[in-house]
């Protein structure tokens, strides 16, 4: 569980930021700051605490002390938090000199946050350290945003410029491509069953061959597989279920 500091001078970008943040489930705690001279006070108390802060989402145009600048000092810290910067000015060039784990525009998307909170979580998470998947992504449901869980997605299927989200209980419009769902669900557990579905291999409860064609049970549907995709969905599963 992730412990951030958000950092911007303008209140109403600040505050909705820490709100989708503590929408979250992989974020803990979120504190905020609203000048560059301020988080770097709340930093130091922290340390002097004992408090474990694992990244900053930091403004980049502020008064007085701006992001870059409070970025370099960050970096002298002896055990710096991971930073991911956030700007309606493009400041990419400066982001990846100060190793920054991601560069978020203004406006902040939900679902652009959420690959940023991933992104920070592979990054403050040491190496062979066993995570829980609490990673979500967000859709709108009658101007309400609702956090889905990817471990509870059995399948998704492409429909045209969108993908639908199959859980047990419902099913969500998302507007994505699936290959680029695929990209971003790579290596947990999502494997391409068909051009037009992407399989949780989690829920996969049986294979077989029916009219000389592989099918899947997945989440109480049968899905078809197709011959191109036949190899790399018998070896995830091999995969996903060896002790």
């Amino acid at each position: 569980m992730l412990r951030v500091l958000a950092v911007d001078d303008e209140v109403p970008a600040l505050s909705e930021l820490a709100f989708l943040l503590r929408q979250d489930a992989r974020v803990e705690h979120v504190s905020t700051a609203t000048d560059g001279g301020a988080a770097l006070h709340d930093m130091v108390q922290m340390i002097a605490d004992g408090e474990r802060l694992d990244g900053v989402f930091l403004d980049v145009r502020m008064p007085g002390l701006d992001g870059l600048d409070l970025a370099r000092l960050i970096g002298g810290f002896p055990t710096p938090p991971r930073l991911v910067f956030v700007s309606a000015h493009d400041c990419a060039v400066q982001a990846f000199e100060l190793e920054a784990v991601d560069y978020l525009l203004k406006p902040v998307r939900p679902e652009r946050l959420a690959e940023a909170v991933r992104r920070l979580s592979a990054a403050v998470t040491p190496p062979g350290a066993e995570e829980e998947d609490l990673e979500t992504i967000p859709v709108e449901l009658g101007g309400r945003t609702k956090f889905v869980a990817r471990q509870d997605v059995c399948y998704a299927e492409a429909h045209g410029d969108y993908v639908r989200l199959h859980t047990a209980g419902a099913v969500y419009l998302v507007r994505m491509s699936l290959a680029a769902l695929e990209r971003r669900w790579a290596g947990a557990g999502f494997v391409r069953a068909h051009r037009s579905t992407l399989v949780n291999a989690r829920h996969v409860s049986e294979l077989r061959f029916d009219a000389g064609r592989v099918v899947l049970e997945v989440g109480g549907e049968t899905l078809p597989v197709s011959r191109r995709h036949t190899r790399q969905v018998r070896e995830q599963l091999v995969r996903q279920f060896r002790p």
